[in-house]
């Protein structure tokens, strides 16, 4: 058993805080125990810098996880919030539960390509089919870390493992997938590349459904070598940005081009878009994607997004208040109710 390592609280002085009075040190967890150098660090740091930028209380944060190194990673963010390491592979159906008992927290889900796309595709295929209103992160490396270096099913043929053998066997695009079963937010990015992860990550918490950001995180132990195609130098030297991310919330409407003054002071420089490019275009992202795919670009930024804002509780009709604060005579009419229930569906 593995015993985490709290950090001292004690917070700098000068520390900016955001708009609730807290610092960024309010949104970290425990000591990491993960391999120095690993990429699913630098996504943590990602998800504090998100959340403290967009002050939302961390007790309104409900975090879920299945089994693997990226599902250790909840443990090291927002530790006043809610939390459950779940089964292997069944995290979406723990996450589609705690959604529908509690519509009114925030909920990140973290999972790896072996949790989600070998034990936990059926799981994930029904959430993103449900969407659920969910920031969903893939922490993707390609290789089992916890069970020495295997290869998972995000392996491309040909990548070497460290001990030298080559994959034979087909990938499964996590991106893909999710376009195929009708996700309605669709991004990519690299676990070293935080300002571009940053934003991504904050325009999801504020997609009103199922919000899917696949990060290719690399191994630093099984997965780094030459030859393995999610390592960093490859991965570096193959990214390919669709667009500058930026994340803007909704405030009063600003004008402008080229360099624009936020509301916080900040400067964003507005650029274009690649020629033709249009991310609310599925069949059209997907067809840009296996064509950048077959030149061995790895496409990042937001991929897709629809303008449909229904989510599973608008899907399902449910009612506005959370199911957990209804009184129990409301949640448990009584038998003359399901009685009254059961005749209908005669």
């Amino acid at each position: 058993m593995t015993t985490s390592i709290n950090k001292p609280r004690v917070h700098h002085p000068d520390l900016a805080p955001n708009a609730l009075g807290l610092t960024r040190r309010d949104y970290e967890g425990t000591m990491s125990t993960l391999c120095a150098g690993c990429g699913h660090d630098s996504i943590t740091a990602a998800i504090v810098r998100a959340f403290w930028e967009l002050s939302i209380p961390p007790y309104r944060v409900a975090k879920l996880s299945g089994i693997g190194c990226s599902s250790k990673t909840p443990t090291y963010f927002l530790r006043e919030s809610h939390g459950f390491n779940s089964v292997h592979g069944r995290m979406p159906s723990v996450a589609t539960g705690a959604n529908a008992a509690n519509r009114d927290l925030v909920y990140i889900g973290v999972s790896g390509d072996g949790d989600s796309l070998s034990i936990g595709l059926g799981q994930f295929c029904h959430l993103i089919r449900r969407n659920v209103k969910l920031l969903y992160l893939l922490e993707n490396n390609g290789v089992y870390g916890l069970t020495k270096g295997q290869f998972s099913a995000t392996a491309d043929i040909g990548s070497k493992a460290k001990r030298g053998e080559a994959n034979q066997q087909g990938p499964i695009d996590p991106v893909l997938v999710a376009l195929t079963l009708g996700a309605t937010f669709v991004a990519r990015s690299f676990s070293g590349d935080k300002e571009e992860l940053v934003p991504i990550i904050k325009a999801a918490l504020a997609h009103n459904g199922f919000a899917f950001v696949d990060i290719i995180s690399p191994c630093v132990t099984f997965n780094d070598h030459e030859g393995s195609t999610k390592s960093y130098a490859y991965s570096r030297e193959h990214l390919h940005k669709v667009v500058e991310a930026d994340f803007v919330p909704l405030r009063k409407e600003i004008v402008g081009t080229g360099d624009v003054t936020l509301h916080d002071g900040s400067v964003v420089r507005l650029r274009k878009v690649a020629p033709g490019y249009d991310p609310s275009d599925r069949d059209a992202v997907s067809g840009y994607l296996r064509k950048h795919h077959e030149a061995g670009e790895v496409l990042t930024g937001l991929l897709y997004q629809s303008a449909d804002g229904r989510d599973m509780h608008a899907i399902e009709k449910t009612v506005a208040t959370p199911l957990v604060d209804l009184p129990y005579e409301q949640l448990c009419p009584g038998g003359a109710a399901l009685e009254k229930l059961q005749r209908s569906f005669k």
